[in-house]
């Protein structure tokens, strides 16, 4: 079966990079990204790359190759569906938060209305491809509401995981380390599989490309960020034991990161992971334990995500206690409201809950963040509805440069580990602050001895 057009549901951070990429690579096919924003969607269609609504190093070239050529972005939904033999679902599947599962299962409100709509519009056979991050056997309701349109079209159902790594995504899909296809199989199932495998060999070699059942696949996604992130809460555990004994979490993770049997990434201690996969697929995967009666299983993995909440819990409590236990009234600069460098995506970010805490202590914050704009932090603050609008907006603003975010400040916080923080002027930042002059480096980039030097009071996760 040879794949002509493809039409793929949301233009979000999963969807545009993963579309642009595969247009990029396959420019017989047509590839037409639609989406209910009117606004993103003409982001996306803005001459002015800068202005495109996901920033990712190398996403504005990809997206100049083919955009207009073979990659389109559409508000034309149910046209796009009609046409298309491929359709991928990338809508966004939150924690819900209401009912049965709240706060921690998949809410998959967003892929049952895909399904609906695919199924009242489709007139041709479609191969349909889950690429959103879904709870185990989610391929069978999708099915099941789809072999129900009653108007003879046959659909296969394609689990197609992504693995990307938010900063980085463009290299992730270009020198994938593997791709992840499960589907139904029978003989029906595995010519649709091969479909979707024809497209990813345009570029990447086959024995990069594994195929699997359906459910396999979608528990592979929920289980390999469940480990990434347990790499990150365990380090994270051990630097508060190395605050307390005098050890360096640096020279203990590259101790053990030389173990050939535990490697070096994601080993790194920081104020914490943040993202739109990690605590998500963790709470999926603790509901889909404890709905099955597991409940150590689910207490295991649950441990993750409470460990990470301590984290960003502890990294606040240290500033209010090292700035002589009050922040009251006091300036905190926030470099970086990113959850990590090289993308402007904030979900989950550990810099919105150390902002929560210390404004819940009175201070006073101004962030600074090279990628983040204004009005996204604020609704991220907002969200957390633990005061009004008014209060947030009262004690924390947001400046467009970073030297005028540190000034007056009593502290500084690093909460995204932005390459350009490490090359400013640090004396020229320490000679415009209060005094004391503390850092808090929450990604540990900064040179501690050349800011020591300067005059600075210094302090890094996991070091005493």
């Amino acid at each position: 079966m040879k794949i002509k057009k493809i039409c793929c549901i949301g233009a979000g951070y999963v969807g545009g990079p993963t579309m642009s990429v595969i247009a990029d690579k396959n420019p017989g096919i047509q590839v037409t990204v639609v989406d209910i924003n009117e606004a993103r969607i003409k982001a996306w269609n803005s001459e002015n790359l800068d202005e495109l609504p996901v920033y990712e190093p190398g996403l504005s070239e990809v997206v100049a190759r083919a955009r207009g050529r073979n990659l389109f972005f559409s508000t034309e939904i149910e046209k796009n569906i009609d046409e298309a033999e491929m359709i991928f679902i990338s809508v966004n599947t939150p924690t819900k938060t209401y009912g049965k599962g709240k706060n921690m299962a998949a809410d998959l409100k967003y892929v049952e209305l895909c399904a609906r709509q695919i199924a009242n519009v489709a007139t041709s056979d479609k191969i349909v491809v889950e690429k959103s991050t879904l709870p185990v056997r989610t391929a069978q309701a999708i099915k099941t509401i789809l072999d129900q349109t009653g108007n003879g079209v046959k659909f296969q159902i394609l689990s197609n995981p992504e693995f990307l790594a938010e900063g980085t995504a463009i290299q992730d899909l270009e020198q994938a380390d593997r791709v992840l296809i499960g589907g139904e199989q029978s003989a029906e199932g595995k010519e649709a599989i091969q479909a979707l495998v024809d497209i990813y060999a345009a570029w990447l070699p086959q024995e990069n490309i594994l195929t699997t059942n359906v459910w396999s696949s979608e528990l592979s996604k929920l289980t390999a960020n469940a480990f990434l992130a347990q790499r990150v809460s365990s380090i994270n555990a051990i630097s508060e034991l190395c605050e307390a004994t005098g050890a360096d979490v640096s020279e203990v993770a590259k101790a053990i990161g030389m173990d050939s049997r535990i490697g070096p990434k994601f080993l790194k201690a920081s104020v914490g992971f943040g993202g739109s996969c990690f605590q998500k697929d963790i709470l999926n995967l603790v509901y889909i334990a404890k709905s099955l009666g597991l409940d150590n299983v689910a207490d295991y993995w649950e441990q993750v995500i409470i460990m990470n909440d301590h984290q960003k819990k502890r990294f606040a409590e240290n500033i209010v206690s090292t700035l002589f236990n009050t922040v009251s009234g006091k300036k905190i600069a926030f470099l970086g409201w990113a959850f990590k460098k090289d993308t402007n995506d904030t979900r989950e970010s550990a810099a919105i809950y150390v902002a929560d805490l210390l404004l819940e202590e009175q201070a006073e914050i101004q962030v600074y963040d090279p990628k983040v704009k204004p009005h996204q932090i604020y609704t991220d603050l907002n969200a957390l509805n633990t005061r009004t609008e008014e209060e947030n907006k009262a004690q924390l603003q947001v400046v467009n440069n970073p030297y005028e975010a540190c000034k007056d400040a009593h502290a500084i916080a690093v909460l995204t580990e932005w390459d350009e923080f490490t090359t400013y002027d640090w004396k020229r930042i320490y000679d415009t602050m209060k005094k004391p002059a503390f850092v808090f480096d929450g990604r540990k980039i900064l040179k501690e001895e050349e800011l020591k030097a300067i005059g600075f009071e210094y302090y890094a996760i996991g070091k005493a």
